[in-house]
């Protein structure tokens, strides 16, 4: 089984992950992020590295696409391959940041994937206002992130907000605004009953 978390940069999504991954015994696939030879660049100068950036994620996702698909193990992944496709590589043509020749490249690379590539079991979407993100972003340090632009984001949340609403799969979608699933226990609970019900047809006790 696949299980996939998905969201806006600064969302929570590892920390979810990694709390569904000891509650339920399933196996976690996170993004990369401290091997990633691109991503300091990236955003340092991000017309300059937005092609080497996109194709190095669209790389490692299908590669995990792939091992997952032959797993035997329930695993929950951090951030997924549609992710980078339909959200991050138009989102940084839309802004001028990657040239038509390379989005048309990567969309064709993308497009091919696809047809090797199915949903997973259940996509759990981390909604968080743009507010909610600086602060998280703010609060968990990252040198690289602090010079990221607001207008990055606000593309990016237009874009997740179209790609949900067309989703075509089994969707959960967490608020990350008032569920603080990484602070309160009761809040966690509350997602972990929703995934009750989605995967196994399993309602809270009253």
């Amino acid at each position: 089984m696949h299980i996939a978390v998905a969201g806006n940069i600064g969302c929570g999504k590892t920390t979810l992950t990694r709390m569904l991954a000891e509650r339920y015994g399933w196996q976690p696939r996170y993004e990369s992020v401290s091997d990633n030879p691109y991503l300091a660049d990236f955003y340092a100068d991000m017309k300059r590295w937005s092609f080497n950036l996109q194709v190095y994620f669209l790389n490692k996702r299908f590669k995990e696409v792939v091992e997952i698909s032959k797993s035997d193990e329930v695993i929950i992944q951090d951030r997924t391959i549609f992710e980078d496709a339909r959200i991050f590589a138009p989102n940084l043509h839309d802004q001028g940041m990657m040239s038509d020749r390379d989005f048309a490249n990567y969309r064709d690379l993308f497009d091919l994937m696809m047809s090797l590539v199915r949903l997973p079991d259940l996509m759990i979407y981390i909604r968080s206002s743009i507010p909610t993100l600086v602060a998280q972003i703010q609060k968990r340090g990252r040198e690289y992130e602090q010079t990221m632009r607001l207008d990055y984001l606000q593309g990016l949340e237009r874009r997740y907000e179209q790609w949900i609403a067309d989703y075509g799969g089994p969707l959960l979608v967490i608020d990350g605004d008032t569920c603080k699933f990484g602070d309160r226990p009761e809040d966690f609970v509350q997602v972990t009953d929703k995934i009750d019900a989605q995967l196994y047809g399993l309602f809270p006790m009253v």
